[in-house]
């Protein structure tokens, strides 16, 4: 007997017809022998009709108003869920977040789980049911309803395999695995049988939209093997599990790009202790997320004010978050006495990852080649191990991905 967790997204129950095939796909692993918790997200469009209700009435909703309201979402999926169960003579209970013990933190709206107490959920099992669970949401030490962000369905999932000590987490989606790119973008992209967790990691930090970050953060910590599917086909999908040697051959395993991007520039910035740090602290208290970052090499000038060096301080930031940042810098230029405050939301990010970069030459000089070639100039580069990522033109972001794709040949197993 194998204890499984298996997670659909909102495209796999965005009708009842669907729902009623996974209940089945959920009996069947059942009857195999095995317990089954289910984690559902809301019905496919549900929770950006939540929002459209909630903007229509406030346009900044206050953010537990705004949980309360999105986690009927899920509620509605869980509950369906359990009757197409019941209709086809299975035992099943569901359970909200906070039913099944997922705690989390005060952040309404991307509220990050500290702990899961499944008791009432392993009671189920024991008896011989189902049980089902709402993805995305849980509860507060005010006992206040919060929800995880978007993709928080999957953290709920690898969460929930972490407090059960889960076999394996299923994570059932409209694609059936992850791809060496997006498959829309380039017709030769292949599905990927086995990735390890540090570059799974870094594909859905830099864009990949298939795993949220934190489900992938949390599979590595814990040691949970992941198995993305889809959610109506029974192919074997991509195996997330610990890096092998196998993986060390290939150099590169993917490439990914992000256009949700903007760069922001404070030029001729005082070159002394603490700026940057200051810089930086307004913007994290904003909440606001910043990626790369870059100083330019310092310059001197005559003394102004008793200060003889000058630099450039670049970094990008999500575009959603563009104008904020913007507003904030200009401020802050003001009280520092920057020379000024430039901005471009009209970027994207380029990124290969691959653990097989540790021990092969030539990879960034091949990126690099690949995309002078195409005429692509970079802006801003940044590295670590087993990631290049290049902010370039957004035009030319697709043309990056299919042009590097080609290069390191990942059409090839």
């Amino acid at each position: 007997m194998a204890r499984i967790i298996q997670k659909y997204g909102g495209s796999s129950v965005a009708t009842v017809e669907l729902i009623k095939e996974v209940a089945k796909r959920a009996i069947t692993a059942k009857n195999e022998g095995n317990e089954v918790v289910v984690v559902l997200s809301a019905m496919k469009g549900d929770t950006d009709r939540l929002l459209k209700l909630a903007h229509s009435l406030h346009p900044s909703p206050e953010p537990r108003e705004l949980d309360n309201l999105l986690i009927t979402g899920e509620v509605i999926s869980v509950s369906l869920f359990a009757m197409a169960c019941q209709s086809l003579g299975e035992k099943v209970k569901s359970f909200l977040g906070f039913q099944a013990g997922i705690k989390t933190d005060d952040a309404h709206g991307r509220a990050r789980i500290l702990e899961v107490e499944p008791a009432r959920i392993k009671t189920e099992l024991a008896k011989g049911r189902i049980a089902v669970v709402a993805g995305f949401q849980g509860i507060n030490r005010f006992n206040d309803l919060t929800t995880l962000g978007r993709g928080g369905s999957d953290t709920t999932a690898v969460a929930l395999a972490v407090a059960l000590g889960a076999d394996i987490c299923e994570i059932y989606t409209d694609v059936d695995g992850i791809y060496t790119t997006d498959p829309h973008i380039h017709k030769n992209a292949r599905k990927i049988d086995k990735i390890c967790y540090e570059e799974m990691l870094e594909l859905a930090s830099l864009g990949a939209k298939v795993m949220e970050i934190r489900s992938v953060e949390l599979g590595l910590n814990y040691g949970v093997k992941i198995h993305v599917r889809h959610a109506h086909s029974q192919a074997t999908g991509t195996l997330i599990v610990e890096e092998d040697s196998d993986m060390e051959k290939t150099p590169v395993r993917g490439v990914t790009h992000s256009v949700n991007e903007a760069r922001i520039t404070l030029q001729r910035v005082p070159d002394k202790p603490g700026v940057a740090a200051r810089i930086l602290s307004l913007i994290s208290k904003a909440g606001i997320v910043v990626d790369m970052i870059i100083q330019n090499q310092s310059v001197s000038s005559e003394p102004i004010d008793g200060i003889t060096h000058w630099t450039d301080f670049s970094f990008t930031v999500p575009a959603t978050d563009f104008a904020k940042t913007m507003e904030l810098m200009k401020e802050t230029g003001r009280e520092i006495e920057v020379g000024q405050v430039v901005g471009d939301d009209n970027i994207a990010k380029v990124s290969i990852v691959g653990v097989g970069m540790r021990n092969h030459a030539g990879v960034a000089t091949l990126m690099f080649q690949t995309m002078a070639r195409e005429g692509i100039n970079i802006s801003m580069i940044s590295t670590s191990e087993i990631k290049i990522s290049c902010i370039i033109e957004k035009k030319y972001a697709e043309l990056a991905v299919r042009s590097l794709h080609d290069a390191f040949e990942l059409e090839k197993a």
